[in-house]
């Protein structure tokens, strides 16, 4: 595959309702070459694929994802928002929360990276850590997968709970108002046995690619539509970049 890899960010949410079926499917069909989506818990401990810790944007509904089961998210329209924000006129009302083994059933024909986040608070990390550990597990796809999370502790957790899989420490341009130098994101990640960064694009300067590349470190950057990017990917060793338009993207590389 060519550098820098296209990752579609909660599929090609350009173009459908993220982190849907609907958008993985577009993402393959278009040509990315791997997929990015958030996992949290439902009421029942399912691994569930969606971004919000509530409904409001996407179904206008004001539970909290973590107080229904997946069976009545999986009833759940979260796919018209989209049609009627970009006024496509098609029917996305079929389009609900999926779970994680869903998803994973709709991507047996990537071939490239799986990025899993995460998306946990202070607290439940652990639970939600082991539950996609025991999703993806036995999956043929395990080498494409990198579980990755803002809650760094999460990480140890994930490693614990399944040594074999890749990780990645997420990091917003906000660590730069806590570490005194970039240089420390680095050493933060290794901390917590991170084997890849996954970055905002406005952290990945020349510096930290360069320290990143010496501590043979993979860099992923997120989320950017920008074409600019790619050259700069490429002058700085930066392995993939997650869009919400792969298929624009992909047309520049």
């Amino acid at each position: 595959m060519k550098k820098p890899l296209i990752i579609a960010h909660r599929g090609d949410s350009s173009h459908a309702p993220e982190n849907t079926l609907a958008a993985f499917r577009l993402a393959l069909d278009k040509g990315a070459d791997g997929v990015e989506f958030d996992v949290q818990l439902s009421k029942d401990g399912v691994p569930v694929v969606i971004h919000d810790f509530d409904l409001k944007r996407t179904a206008g509904r004001r539970e909290a994802v973590a107080e229904l089961t997946a069976k009545q998210l999986g009833k759940i329209d979260v796919g018209s928002w989209f049609a009627r924000k970009n006024k496509t006129g098609d029917d996305l009302s079929s389009q609900t929360v999926p779970t994680l083994v869903e998803v994973l059933d709709t991507l047996t024909d990537c071939r490239g990276p799986i990025y899993i986040e995460l998306k946990c608070r202070d607290t439940g990390y652990d639970e939600l850590a082991k539950a996609v550990c025991h999703v993806i597990r036995d999956s043929p796809q395990l080498s494409q997968m990198i579980v990755k999370s803002f809650k760094l502790a999460a990480i140890p957790a994930v490693r614990h709970a399944l040594p074999e899989v890749r990780t990645a420490a997420l990091f917003a341009p906000e660590i730069m108002n806590i570490l005194r130098r970039k240089r420390h994101i680095i050493a933060l990640a290794r901390e917590f046995s991170a084997d890849q960064l996954s970055v905002h694009h406005s952290l990945a300067t020349p510096k930290l690619t360069t320290l990143a590349t010496d501590a043979q470190m993979p860099i992923t950057i997120w989320t950017t539509d920008n074409p600019a990017w790619l050259t700069r990917c490429r002058k700085r060793n930066i392995s993939a970049l997650i869009t919400n338009n792969p298929a624009k993207l992909l047309s520049k590389r």
